[in-house]
């Protein structure tokens, strides 16, 4: 018989645990789920503010690792930023407000086109790591960028027009009552980014507490990586 899917359940995957250098010499610490069949495409999460919190099992990934590789067949890549602890470890290094980040984004591309192989891969940030992700992930391989919560706290208005000439899809999810940046200053803020997709959440906040949350997040990420596979099951 059938189960709903819950807050923890955990589906099949091939997961590894992994160390990548960075330019400066750090070891980051992440994991890689893999669909045991046939692999869809590929998203590199970039997890929320280390100092608030955020890493690598930041909820909505850990859920992204425990479901996407059987429901939708895409490999999720989660890691630690400098200095972030989680499950997984502690990467080396000190937090630094995403002034050295980029160097971690960049060696996680690099494993992840390099090493991994991997193709139809898409850039997934939340709240910190959408900074992280609109400035640092240029690599030309991957297909675009999925931003979870974002603030906008680091991100100038020359680094948001980079992303009207690179031409790749740039999706905003917006949760309706964000405590940082909610739709109406969201579509302010990001007036510089002409070509990007702004989806307000009703009923959303900025963690994405709670099943019908994560749910439209996931499903939004798979329709995007997938969207043959959807709708995503709500049972298994």
């Amino acid at each position: 018989m059938a189960e709903l899917i819950r807050a923890n359940t955990v589906l099949p995957a091939k997961r590894t645990a992994f160390t990548v250098q960075t330019s400066d010499g750090l070891a980051l610490v992440g994991e890689v789920a893999s669909p045991l069949g046939q692999t869809t495409g590929a998203i590199l999460c970039l997890h929320p503010n280390p100092s608030a919190g955020g890493m690598m099992d930041s909820h909505v990934y850990k859920k992204a690792a425990n479901r996407l590789p059987e429901l939708a067949g895409i490999t999720v890549v989660r890691f630690n930023t400098r200095g972030t602890t989680s499950d997984a470890g502690t990467s080396e290094g000190t937090f630094t407000n995403g002034e050295e980040e980029g160097r971690d984004v960049e060696a996680l591309l690099t494993y992840c086109f390099d090493q991994l192989k991997l193709t139809n891969v898409w850039i997934v940030g939340w709240s910190f790591g959408t900074d992280l992700a609109l400035q640092y992930a240029k690599d030309p391989r991957h297909k675009g960028l999925i931003l979870l919560s974002p603030p906008l706290q680091r991100t100038t208005d020359e680094q948001l027009k980079y992303w009207n000439s690179d031409g790749r899809p740039v999706i905003a999810l917006v949760p309706e009552f964000d405590t940082f940046l909610p739709p109406d200053q969201a579509r302010r803020r990001f007036a510089p980014l002409k070509t990007i997709e702004i989806i307000e959440v009703a009923d959303a906040k900025h963690l994405w507490i709670g099943e019908p949350s994560v749910f439209r997040v996931l499903t939004e990420i798979v329709q995007r990586v997938a969207p043959e596979k959807l709708p995503l099951a709500t049972e298994y």
